[in-house]
């Protein structure tokens, strides 16, 4: 989540990787002297495109950059307008004079609440599908992305009901500090959610067979890396997702909780990438099992939406006391009072970015690490194996090799592309006098 408090990311920072071994502080240093000595958005000695692809990745940089920063512009701008036209509140009192069942009354609000703004930001998720056709990162066709969009807005309605009226129950029941029972539920839920999602949300827009049916050698050679991390996934919990319906881009990941973990591999990574290169991927992916990420990522979020919740609870007072008659919002009863709490979060949400950026990348560096020493003595050449796997992964999606470094702060989740396969050519933690950070 991006709502994270500054402070708590901060102090959890230093220690979300462990201390860095030599190997990494020599890696570290090369990868950022190869950068500094390449020119700025060009090529890098580890990690380079044609010109035609570099071409491409800068147009889409550029692209991507005016698309994530108007939508932060724009989803607080529209939430003003649909309360300073008062749309808001005719939509409250519509449905509260149609509809006796508070139940009714919230999912008929939340269900013209998300049209409204669906069709608000409409045009820039178009814009953005269209860039990905345009450059052939996506061949979904538009039916196919309309029925998706019409999926997450059906599923956001339906389950986000069950949320708005746990909220508002809260609110009603305890007025002074709904916020922190609001939050204990909060709590549950998110863990369950994570546990569902394999089985419920994900197949609704993918496609999955077992990996053991079309791919029996590349499952054993997985089961090693797993074991390297005692990770508890059986074959049969190993699957292959049918990407290539959709995009031309790559990805193996592990995802669920529990009895839910599972192994997911894009049919694109095997048409694309070799079976070491996948295996890295996945080693990769495991790592932010090992490492406990899931579960810290979890912690922490829960923590920071602690303090957002209290500081939002103080703001939305403060909201219905001096902009309430003028937004039709008599108290935090009123079912509008959901359209200010996201207006909070909002706000909130492009001034902790590139704190939660920050963090993300210190997380996705270290199951980097840890994805390299996980595929040592599996593969012949764990560095150049992890670069290969890099180079094809940003190939396919015209990633930058050396963008700028305020926009990689400010908005990547992981370090940049090119950060990444000259940090992978030079850590060798197997060399005389080094040894490695996570599998010793």
């Amino acid at each position: 989540m991006r709502y994270l408090v500054l402070l708590l990311l901060l102090l959890h920072a230093p220690h979300a990787c462990g201390a860095a071994t030599k190997a990494e502080e020599l890696a570290l240093q090369a990868a950022q002297h190869e950068l500094d000595t390449s020119p700025r958005d060009g090529n890098i000695p580890s990690y380079h495109l044609s010109p035609e692809a570099l071409h491409k990745g800068q147009l889409l940089q550029q692209s991507w950059v005016r698309t994530h920063f108007l939508g932060e512009v724009w989803q607080i701008a529209q939430l003003l307008l649909l309360l300073q036209l008062g749309l808001i509140s005719r939509t409250q009192a519509a449905v509260t004079r149609r509809f006796k069942s508070r139940w009714v009354q919230g999912y008929a609000f939340l269900l013209l609440f998300l049209l409204a703004t669906t069709l608000l930001t409409l045009p820039l998720d178009v814009y953005a599908q269209w860039m990905q056709r345009s450059y052939g990162l996506s061949v979904q066709s538009w039916a196919s992305w309309a029925g998706d969009l019409l999926k997450g807005f059906t599923l956001t309605w339906a389950f986000g009901g069950l949320i708005v009226m746990l909220l508002f129950l809260c609110i009603l029941k305890l007025p002074r500090t709904w916020w922190f029972a609001f939050w204990l539920a909060a709590v549950p839920i998110t863990v369950a959610g994570i546990f569902v999602t394999p089985y419920v949300i994900d197949p609704l827009f993918n496609t999955f067979e077992p990996l053991a049916r079309s791919q029996p050698k590349l499952v054993q050679r997985l089961e090693q890396v797993a074991q390297r991390g005692h990770m508890n996934i059986p074959p049969e919990r190993m699957f292959l997702m049918r990407a290539s319906d959709k995009v031309t881009t790559l990805n193996a990941y592990v995802t669920g909780f529990g009895a839910s973990k599972r192994v997911v591999v894009w049919d694109t990574s095997l048409a694309r990438g070799t079976s070491d290169e996948v295996l890295f991927i996945f080693g990769h992916e495991s790592g932010h099992y090992v490492l406990h990420h899931i579960v810290r990522g979890i912690l922490i979020s829960m923590l920071g939406l602690f303090v957002l919740l209290c500081f939002s609870a103080r703001l939305l007072a403060w909201a219905v006391g001096r902009f309430g008659s003028s937004w039709g919002i008599r108290s935090q009863n009123d079912w509008g009072a959901l359209a200010v709490l996201l207006l909070a979060f909002s706000c909130i949400s492009p001034l902790v970015e590139p704190v939660s950026s920050s963090m993300t990348r210190i997380q996705e560096h270290a199951a980097d690490v840890y994805g390299q020493e996980a595929i040592h003595g599996i593969v012949a050449d764990p560095a150049t194996t992890a670069r290969d796997a890099f180079q094809v992964l940003g190939e396919t999606s015209f990633d930058v090799p050396n963008p700028s470094q305020v926009l990689e702060f400010w908005t990547y989740s992981h370090p940049s592309i090119g950060r990444r396969a000259a940090f992978a050519v030079h850590y060798q933690p197997w060399a005389e006098g080094m040894q490695p950070k996570y599998l010793k």
